[in-house]
């Protein structure tokens, strides 16, 4: 919402919900089209070998670029014990549809996370000043949202592995789940950002919990349950990161030994990378710009467009034609945008606002320069 503006961000997010659900459908209609059962079998057979590495490249580093805790104490000391007690054990399984439950518990979460946002909009949101530029139609930023919403919609590196587990896989039965679940993520997507937008305007960090008060307790057990729910979530990415390495250099199979070593392997380095990285927003933005585009708007139809006998004026061809380049100019132009401007990241350093002695600013429009000349100010004083 800040970067794209409020009004332009809403539509946005409507805009990537429908463009994930059409190309979720589409994914599997090329699979069915072409015989094949995977998202990498499938870009090998419409497009060879040069197609099906690219792919590979893309599924494999995409669970590597996310942070994934950002916890509130020990941050490295938490993430090592949960991700040996937790993520690992987990991960270990074989067989994805064992996952089913524990991303119900993660679900959960989420909407206990959701209640703690709209509650603190209530609470909280009168008291943080509005910057000048809060209800601005459109900012030139907005591709840099779109490549974070396309981060959050992002499920296509797995897709044939959840279809596969499904107890009769058809299109129109993935169709239908594929409907009802982009549905309730958008829903859920509109709420946060709208709610999270709503209390900070233009103070929105990259990470939202960056933005809540350190002494703020009922914050804090958010903190907690995202710690979870990613806990809990990315064992479901594991799975697709050991996939690519089984299919690219053991045929598909991995022994007993190699399952675990390699799954172990697999977890070692992505908590490696979250222990050196903490700031979300950019990891949001690249992850979103570099993997999530092309798995989302450049692979799926251009698999779609080479494989189909439909006329090109059926609708599914017409849509295709749009979101290829799309997806390119998301890709290029949100990846440069990314580095050039990159989101706020303020890990671990108490906003001005959550200062009793900041209080009386709360009554006050000022621009976002003089408030970060006042915090400034105030920081200084209370460093002395």
């Amino acid at each position: 919402m800040k970067q794209a503006g409020f009004p332009l961000g809403i539509l946005l997010l409507f805009w990537v919900s429908y463009i994930s659900d059409f190309s979720l459908v589409l994914l599997i209609k090329g699979g069915a089209l072409s015989g094949t059962d995977t998202y990498q079998s499938l870009v090998n057979k419409t497009f060879g070998f040069p197609g099906y590495l690219l792919l590979s490249v893309l599924q494999f580093l995409y669970p590597f670029i996310v942070d994934p805790e950002n916890l509130f104490v020990g941050r490295h000391f938490i993430i090592m014990i949960s991700t040996i007690t937790f993520t690992l054990p987990l991960s270990l399984y074989r067989d994805i549809a064992k996952l089913g439950k524990i991303s119900l518990i993660s679900a959960v979460l989420t909407a206990l996370i959701l209640g703690i946002v709209i509650t603190r909009m209530v609470s909280m949101g009168p008291y943080v000043p509005k910057t000048d530029d809060a209800w601005v139609f459109a900012k030139p930023n907005a591709i840099q949202a779109v490549g974070v919403m396309s981060f959050a919609f992002i499920c296509h590196h797995n897709s044939f592995l959840v279809y596969s587990s499904l107890e009769e896989p058809t299109v129109a039965k993935w169709s239908r789940i594929i409907h009802i679940s982009i549905v309730v993520s958008m829903f859920i997507c509109i709420l946060f950002a709208t709610c999270g937008y709503l209390t900070f305007t233009g103070f929105t960090q990259g990470d939202l919990f960056e933005n809540y008060c350190r002494s703020d307790n009922l914050v804090t057990f958010g903190r907690f349950c995202y710690g979870v729910t990613v806990l809990l979530t990315y064992p479901m990415e594991c799975f697709v990161t050991r996939e690519v390495i089984a299919n690219v250099f053991f045929g598909g199979n991995l022994s007993s030994v190699f399952h675990v070593v390699i799954t172990v392997v697999i977890i070692t380095i992505a908590m490696f990378v979250s222990l050196l990285i903490d700031c979300l927003g950019i990891v949001l933005e690249l992850n979103g710009v570099l993997c999530a585009a092309p798995l989302i708007f450049i692979i799926p139809s251009a698999c779609y467009l080479k494989l189909s006998e439909e006329p090109r004026t059926h609708s599914d061809k017409i849509i295709s034609c749009v979101m290829l380049p799309t997806g390119a100019v998301v890709m290029v132009f949100g990846f440069v945008m990314a580095i050039i401007n990159p989101q706020d990241c303020t890990h671990g350093q108490e906003m001005f606002y959550c200062f009793p002695d900041n209080f009386s600013l709360t009554n006050i429009s000022d621009s976002h320069f003089q408030l970060t000349t006042q915090l400034s100010t105030l920081n200084i004083s209370i460093f002395r």
